[in-house]
């Protein structure tokens, strides 16, 4: 299921930035030593807390919309989105088999060089994807 929700960023004394989901409050709040890592922690942050609550069976409380949130004029008002089909997906960690078509000479070369074809095109695929 997909989810979009907003969340606070505060950049604290130690310019770490704080994180938290007004929707959400308590149960979910993190932070990050930098924006791009805060931004990382909020989606792991919601990803965990829809999950949780998925599995419990306990209503998901319904996203506000910006309208409905006052920041301080220094906090960035942030969409978070969460796919818990995916991270559900990415928790259990199971493999597939798929079928590829290269070029012959791709394959004749790997193979000299024992090249793992599978963990090869699983780490392009986490590069490509930013996972």
């Amino acid at each position: 299921m997909k989810y979009l929700y907003l969340a606070i960023f505060h950049q604290n004394s130690k310019k770490q930035y704080e994180v938290k989901f007004p929707d959400l409050a308590p149960n979910a709040a993190t932070f990050g030593e930098n924006l791009q890592d805060a931004l990382h922690m909020a989606k792991d942050a919601l990803e965990g807390y829809l999950l949780t609550t998925e599995d419990y069976k306990e209503p998901i409380p319904k996203p506000s919309v910006p309208e409905e949130i006052s920041v301080s004029k220094d906090d960035l008002l942030i969409p978070i989105e969460a796919n818990t089909t995916l991270a559900r997906d990415k928790e259990e960690n199971l493999n597939i088999r798929k079928s590829v078509t290269i070029p012959k000479y791709l394959n004749d070369l790997g193979n000299e060089q024992g090249i793992d074809f599978s963990e090869l095109l699983k780490t392009a695929l986490q590069k490509k994807l930013d996972e």
